[in-house]
Parts: C-alpha cells; sequence; structure tokens
C-alpha cells in the first residue's frame, strides 16, 4: 500500500440531496428516537466534496456557497465529525494522516434533503480512500449510525427503504428510468428538531394510511417500479408524510405555499422530510425545467405568497435509475 502523503491529487466525491417519497412514524423508540418507515431516494442535486492529506494536523474544512463565497465552516461540522468517528473506526490499519477538506454547497441547509447527513456519508467514504484503508460494510455503517439517522442511507448509494431511527437500509430497485423532479425550497431553514417537537405536541401518532402506502411503495419499489408508474402515484405520494402536519404547525405559511404551487403547477405537490423543501414529480428532467420556469414567472408576480426572507431556492434535478439487483 503507498503512503498517504504520496498522493498528489484530492479525492473528490459528490454528496447527493435526498428526498422522502414516504414517511411513516410507527412510534417512539426507548433512545428518544423516533421509529420511521420511508422510501427515500437519492437525487442528482448534490454538493461536491474533496479531500486531499494536509501538510499537518489538525484536519480543515473550507466551505464555499453555489456563488463561491466563502461560508461559515461551524455550520457545516459533520464533515469533520465524520472524519474523526472515522479515523477511530480505522486504529491502526492504516495511517489516517490529517486531511484539508473543501466542500461545495448546492443543497440548502435545515431544508428536509439531509445535505448535512448527505456531506458527513461523503466524508467517511472520501477519508477511507485518502487514506487507503477500508472498514468492513458492517463497521462503515456502525460509524454512519454514530454521525446521524440519515446518514446510513447514503452508504447505500440507491433508493432504499429506511426503518428503525435510520439505521436499517434495504436497497430497492427503483425507479426504473429516472423521474424529473422540481424542487421549491422556502428561504427559511426548518431544523428537524423543532417538527418533531410539533409532532410530539400533536399526539406524537402517525397515520396508518401513511404506513400502509409506505409499505406498499416499498414492495412495488423492491420490483422495480418504472418512472411513470411513480410519477402516476404522486398524489397519494404527497401526502404520504407523517411529519406534514407539525412541519405546518412549524411553519405558518407553509400550507399556503404548498397550495399556491399546487395551483400554480396543477400536479401534486408533496414534502420532503421535515421539510421545508416542496416536490413535484414529473416523467422528465426536462419536464421538471420547463414547470421550473412556471414556478419562476409565479414567483416574479406574486401569484405564491413569500415564505421566509428572500425569494425560494427553485431545483431542477432526477433520481438517478436504480441498479439492477
Amino acid at each position: 500500500m503507498s503512503r498517504p502523503d504520496d498522493r498528489l491529487a484530492p479525492v473528490v466525491g459528490l454528496a447527493p440531496a435526498k428526498l422522502n417519497l414516504t414517511l411513516a412514524v410507527v412510534g417512539r423508540r426507548s433512545d428518544g428516537f423516533h421509529e420511521l418507515h420511508s422510501v427515500m431516494a437519492p437525487l442528482r442535486l448534490a454538493d461536491r466534496i474533496s479531500l486531499a492529506v494536509a501538510v499537518r494536523p489538525p484536519d480543515t474544512l473550507h466551505v464555499v456557497g453555489p456563488g463561491g463565497g466563502t461560508l461559515d465552516a461551524a455550520v457545516y461540522g459533520s464533515v469533520l465529525r465524520a472524519i474523526d468517528e472515522t479515523r477511530r473506526a480505522v486504529g491502526r490499519r492504516a495511517e489516517a494522516v490529517p486531511l484539508a477538506v473543501r466542500l461545495e454547497k448546492r443543497i440548502p441547509v435545515a431544508a428536509g434533503l439531509a445535505g448535512g447527513s448527505s456531506d458527513a456519508a461523503a466524508a467517511v467514504l472520501g477519508a477511507l480512500a485518502a487514506w487507503g484503508a477500508e472498514l468492513e460494510p458492517t463497521e462503515r455503517s456502525e460509524v454512519a449510525a454514530r454521525l446521524g439517522s440519515d446518514v446510513p442511507f447514503f452508504l447505500a448509494g440507491r433508493a432504499a427503504l429506511i426503518q428503525g431511527r435510520g439505521e436499517r437500509v434495504d436497497p430497492l430497485r427503483g425507479p426504473l428510468g429516472g423521474p424529473g423532479v422540481l424542487l421549491v425550497t422556502p428561504a427559511v431553514a426548518l431544523p428537524t428538531p423543532t417538527v418533531f417537537a410539533a409532532f410530539a405536541a400533536s399526539g406524537g401518532r402517525g397515520s396508518g394510511s401513511v404506513r400502509m402506502t409506505s409499505e406498499h411503495l416499498a414492495g412495488e419499489m423492491a420490483g422495480g417500479l418504472r418512472a411513470a408508474d411513480l410519477v402516476a402515484r404522486a398524489g397519494v405520494l404527497a401526502a404520504a408524510n407523517d411529519l406534514l402536519p407539525a412541519a405546518a404547525e412549524a411553519l405558518p405559511g407553509l400550507v399556503a405555499f404548498r397550495r399556491a404551487l399546487f395551483r400554480v403547477l396543477g400536479r401534486p405537490v408533496g414534502l420532503s422530510g421535515s421539510g421545508p423543501s416542496l416536490w413535484t414529480l414529473y416523467p422528465s428532467e426536462d419536464d421538471a425545467a420547463d414547470a421550473a420556469h412556471v414556478v419562476r414567472d409565479a414567483l416574479s408576480a406574486g401569484d405564491i405568497p413569500p415564505l421566509g426572507e428572500g425569494q425560494p431556492a427553485v431545483f431542477v434535478t432526477s433520481i438517478p435509475e436504480g441498479p439492477p439487483r
């Protein structure tokens, strides 16, 4: 094995956003976390991370935004925590030298898209590559679970059924064909703990119909559901999120914003995770791009009410086609 400090080129990877196609909260665990049943899919919308061997300790992180401006690295501490956890797991099996990390952010923070968790997962894999080290799949999963509930999902690299608090990940075949996705993210952060607190205050019980929808979709995706069939189910899926009422309670104006999007687009509008990102499915990315123009025009015309400070972010992306099993 070559020494890590012999590497001249950095290790570069992508950290994709995720989309909750369903999200059922099926109970409260003894450790305080919630038991989930969720079908999640990665998106082509992604952050970019590069890791290079540093001259001396400690590990460093430099973060830039979409326009190239420097962002506060303290907000993205999950990256350095991921490297630290990975270093401990590697132990004596590799010379885990210090790393200099550059993170290029595209995924909004506290938006229901798990950008921080994805960055952490990419940092785990990138650190291993930079060090020329390996961990068994179960070891990687254990490191990921210690970093956060959504982190294990991103090690799967494709759509998956997520259970437990997020540590149980079962990869799925679909969707076959890669549907387009329009994302509209209001310019306001909505932290996941805030939404779960509102969920608990309202009784903390999920809907049986959401659980049934989630189970049904997982079964169809395991068999290789085609993109067109997924899009056809969007009306049911848009309502299959137990956190939607809690997010609406925590963020006044979200309901009106979602309704306006529905009126403008004429298509079902769902909430990803704890929000506030809203999604609409399309047969292709080109179709989603056409819809993005409609949304931007409606925002300019005032047909969609303001929510947060500034204009919402509008993203055109897609779900990568699931590989065969």
